[in-house]
């Protein structure tokens, strides 16, 4: 009788952190939540993950498991809550914001995010997720959106800076030939704004994002972008894409492409 009290306590202090702290639990939550310092909190979550009742999915982040759950390896249903607890200060961006706005269809294993964090390892994998990862400067958090994912606020790129990103760093969606089918599904997006695809651009400060931009507008036809990347371009050559060999050059403008592209 007495486990089965100390059982239903600890259950009802449980849900008072999950009250108070959301799907995804800190140790800052738990101590404000059950008045605890905060080593006395670390133990109550580590004695909880012990009982089967939380699983820690980061350094000092626990998610709750379902009563129902055959395993503790899938309880995080929307793994892109992890981000902000695991990246911050980061944002969704690549090629998942390109799926988040429809310039794609094509769906990709891992969940991109630029991190202001230092990035030794590229891809890392977190509670059966992969994450694909790209080092950010502080100052370059800007052209983002707010989103809410079960309670969660998370940061994603809008329409304008996710083109922008893949042209800065092909890689970041998929390659440049991806990167091309994303920017024309954009250009016929009713919310696409040149201008504002130009001063993303220009703010950060990569010469080669208008040298592939103007590159790949004039393949789409689009004349209205031309004349903005031809005033911006920089000196020195740039590749259309860095991972692939480029051995023709564009002098119009600055750019190495691949023979595909000739």
């Amino acid at each position: 009788m007495e486990q089965e009290t100390s059982i239903s306590q600890g259950r009802a202090r449980l849900s008072t952190v999950l009250q108070a702290a959301g799907k995804l639990v800190s140790i800052d939550d738990a101590a404000k939540a059950l008045d605890l310092e905060r080593q006395d909190a670390a133990k109550t979550l580590a004695r909880w993950t012990h009982q089967g009742w939380l699983v820690r999915v980061g350094p000092g982040l626990y998610a709750p498991v379902p009563l129902d759950a055959l395993t503790t390896q899938q309880v995080i249903e929307d793994p892109w809550i992890l981000a902000p607890s695991l990246f911050g200060p980061c944002y969704i961006g690549g090629w998942t914001a390109a799926g988040h706005h429809d310039f794609t269809e094509q769906i990709f294993r891992s969940i991109f995010v630029f991190t202001t964090h230092e990035v030794r390892h590229k891809k890392q994998t977190n509670h059966g997720t992969e994450f694909a990862l790209k080092h950010t400067k502080e100052e370059n958090l800007f052209g983002l959106k707010t989103l809410w994912r079960g309670g969660t606020k998370l940061s994603i790129s809008d329409k304008h800076r996710t083109i922008v990103d893949m042209l800065d760093t092909p890689e970041t969606g998929g390659g440049i030939t991806h990167v091309f089918e994303c920017l024309k599904a954009y250009l016929k997006d009713q919310e696409s704004d040149i201008n504002q695809l130009i001063d993303y651009a220009a703010r950060l400060g990569n010469g080669a994002v208008f040298k592939r931009l103007g590159f790949l507008a004039e393949q789409a036809g689009v004349e209205a972008l031309l004349q903005p990347c031809r005033d911006r371009m920089t000196t020195g050559n740039a590749k259309l894409d860095p991972a692939i060999s480029s051995p023709r050059l564009i002098s119009k403008w600055n750019l190495w492409i691949p023979e595909t592209w000739a």
